[in-house]
């Protein structure tokens, strides 16, 4: 069984989701279940020194919107699955590319360690994950060899790995993540709880047995 899972690292909900995701996968004992990693970028406009992060919300939203509330809402649901968000230590909006092509070029089996870190780096220490100094630092810190990946990523590679992504999400139609792929037959959009996961995997080892 397979699960694609498409993100963006500046996504909070797509954190919570996958946490969710993984809760659900912890106490599942069918079928093996195979994960991929996908990128999708919520703004590839945003230049790659980044922006200020509570300004470009405020735009984001028109400004009519509490942003304290937002955050608020998030950092609750963080608790909930287990994670902890610190949005005032977030300074910078990224450009997300870089951080995509970072996990896309890592070990198969190094990619959620990777992702995980980006996500608590930005989102609870306020680390800039747009940075390549930032990134190999955090590769590094995930224990993932560091030799020469720093000529890797200014070479461009893991950026045809990307495009793919972002074309495939485009041509299934995805316009909003986290979104997952489930044995390529079923979809979820959202941070799900974990049940919901859990329900549809049972659904699907239920038809692989009546098939």
């Amino acid at each position: 069984m397979r699960i694609e899972l498409f993100h963006d690292t500046v996504c909070p909900w797509c954190r919570i989701g996958k946490q969710n995701m993984l809760t659900a996968l912890s106490e599942w004992t069918g079928e093996p279940v195979e994960l991929s990693i996908r990128a999708y970028m919520l703004d590839a406009s945003i230049p790659v020194e980044g922006l200020p992060f509570k300004e470009t919300m405020q735009k984001k939203f028109g400004g009519q919107v509490d942003l304290s509330q937002v955050f608020s809402q998030v950092t609750e649901a963080g608790k909930g699955a287990g994670l902890a968000f610190d949005f005032d230590k977030v300074g910078f909006m990224p450009n997300t590319r870089m951080s995509h092509r970072l996990i896309a070029i890592v070990p198969q089996e190094s990619k959620l360690s990777m992702l995980e870190a980006i996500n608590k780096a930005y989102f609870e220490d306020g680390r800039d994950i747009g940075s390549l100094e930032v990134l190999l630092e955090l590769a590094q810190e995930t224990g993932i060899e560091t030799a020469g990946l720093r000529e890797r990523l200014t070479g461009g590679e893991g950026e045809e790995e990307v495009a793919q992504d972002l074309a495939y999400g485009h041509d299934v139609g995805i316009t909003g993540v986290p979104f997952f792929i489930i044995d390529g037959k079923y979809a979820l959009t959202g941070a799900q709880p974990p049940s919901v996961f859990t329900q549809v995997l049972q659904k699907i080892a239920e038809e692989k047995s009546n098939g």
